[in-house]
């Protein structure tokens, strides 16, 4: 099993076997707009993929390490671990950086920041603190080099969602995972200038719609909420419990319920 090159906030890792579960070889092309740290992606192996996120930064580092792993990797494990370069990385302008460059500093970024949180401030800059109590690690070069190999199956693109699911086909299988939009919760669903809220999940329900009509195949995956119970109402669903990671201490993370909702029938 390929293990994903990136940390990210609300990643589905430990919830792989339920929702590996809906995919079939069978399928046409696997399709994800809200890609992240690709974990459902890299756990089934698709022959043929779409990967999408509107996070342009992550979509150009996977497009390096896709065609260059070993120099990444080599640059990211030449930096010290150390909360001085931490911060000395992050406040690089990344506005002359060639894409090999910035695909380094993401990366070391990533896996050094608190949480795999990925967050920027109005002005799109990079602003999440350094994880001082447990950062990460480099995965090896071996874990770089299979990341890479398995995304020159697929195309990679940075957009909104809804310009992705727009080009689903017969046969595709969806898998969506996108920002919680929770108006009865404190939750963590701002990644950039825009934040993800009500409007998107109409929005989202109109492509399930279009996805289903269509004949292909999808899974999301939402935070157990009054607005995914309207959004999943006429789709098949099932709850299943998660642990919150986002939280700063320990004693504040928490068995949590997600419901998954899909046109499969099971």
């Amino acid at each position: 099993m390929i293990s994903p090159v990136f940390r990210w906030a609300g990643s589905k890792r430990k919830s792989l076997p339920v929702l590996a579960d809906f995919w079939k070889p069978t399928f046409n092309r696997y399709v994800e707009p809200f890609v992240g740290s690709a974990a459902l992606f890299f756990r089934v192996e698709p022959a043929v993929a779409l990967l999408g996120d509107i996070n342009a930064d992550l979509i150009e580092a996977y497009e390096v390490i896709r065609d260059r792993p070993d120099d990444v990797h080599r640059a990211v494990s030449r930096i010290p671990r150390t909360e001085t370069h931490y911060y000395k990385v992050r406040a690089l302008e990344t506005a002359e950086m060639n894409s090999l460059t910035k695909a380094v500093r993401f990366v070391y970024l990533n896996r050094y920041c608190f949480n795999g949180i990925y967050r920027t401030n109005r002005d799109g800059k990079f602003n999440v603190p350094y994880a001082n109590k447990k950062p990460g690690t480099i995965p090896p070069i071996e874990d770089f080099r299979k990341c890479a190999s398995l995304l020159e199956r697929a195309t990679l693109k940075s957009s909104d969602f809804g310009s992705i699911l727009s080009t689903v086909r017969k046969g595709d299988f969806v898998y969506l995972d996108p920002p919680y939009a929770v108006n009865s919760r404190r939750v963590f669903k701002q990644y950039g200038k825009k934040e993800f809220g009500e409007p998107d999940l109409a929005r989202l329900g109109l492509h399930l719609e279009n996805i289903n009509r269509k004949g292909a195949s999808f899974v999301a995956s939402y935070a157990d909420c009054r607005e995914a119970r309207s959004l999943f109402a006429k789709w098949i669903t099932r709850k299943i419990q998660v642990r919150r990671n986002v939280a700063g201490f320990v004693s504040a993370r928490r068995l949590a319920v997600e419901i998954v909702a899909t046109n499969i029938e099971l």
